[in-house]
């Protein structure tokens, strides 16, 4: 079965869809960060590996039910040989392969103009750091997502700290996403 047939198989088999734009992002960068720690939420052994069962228990967690044979029928043509699951590189090739198969034709409807897309990315990738959900980054949450991600500032409070009071114009110790979107605005500015 193709891979394109075997999603459309696997969309049909879910018991609920949904066509929002969040599962995808326009910025790549932020994507990966997203699926990162999407990944690292579904792999409770914390091997590195997404087994077909972890997956199967996130989704229903998830309330999408889906064919357990199916899921992994699905993922097993990314499954490098000898591995036993998904590796997040292989995760991430799983979630390109979906997105077309969802999201074909979402591109016609992404917003015409480019500041409401670029404020919609920053929206989606402000919730990845705000892991709590209370409209703030926390030094915590951010140490939480940068350990997660690989980063020595994932290991040293003070550095985060530091980080936040950089950009946390109001003092409170925590970054609103006012703050953060001017944050990120200078850095795309710089690097761009």
């Amino acid at each position: 079965m193709e891979d394109g047939d075997q999603a459309k198989g696997w969309k049909r088999s879910l018991s609920r869809s949904s066509n929002s734009n969040s599962f995808k992002l326009r910025s790549p960068s932020l994507n990966s960060v997203r699926l990162r720690r999407i990944f690292d939420m579904f792999d409770k052994s914390n091997d590195g590996m997404l087994t077909a069962d972890e997956l199967s228990q996130a989704l229903s967690i998830l309330g999408l039910e889906a064919d357990p044979s199916e899921i992994d029928s699905m993922i097993s043509s990314y499954v490098k040989p000898g591995n036993q699951g998904l590796t997040f590189e292989d995760f991430e090739a799983l979630h390109q392969s979906l997105n077309k198969a969802f999201f074909a034709d979402a591109n016609d409807d992404a917003p015409a103009d480019e500041e409401d897309s670029q404020e919609s990315d920053l929206s989606e990738a402000f919730k990845v750091f705000d892991e709590d959900g209370d409209g703030f980054i926390s030094a915590k949450e951010l140490q939480v997502v940068l350990g997660k991600l690989g980063f020595p500032e994932g290991r040293e409070i003070d550095r985060v700290e530091l980080m936040i009071s950089s950009v946390d114009r109001n003092h409170d110790g925590r970054v609103d996403f006012f703050e953060f979107k001017d944050m990120m605005r200078n850095v795309m500015v710089r690097s761009g």
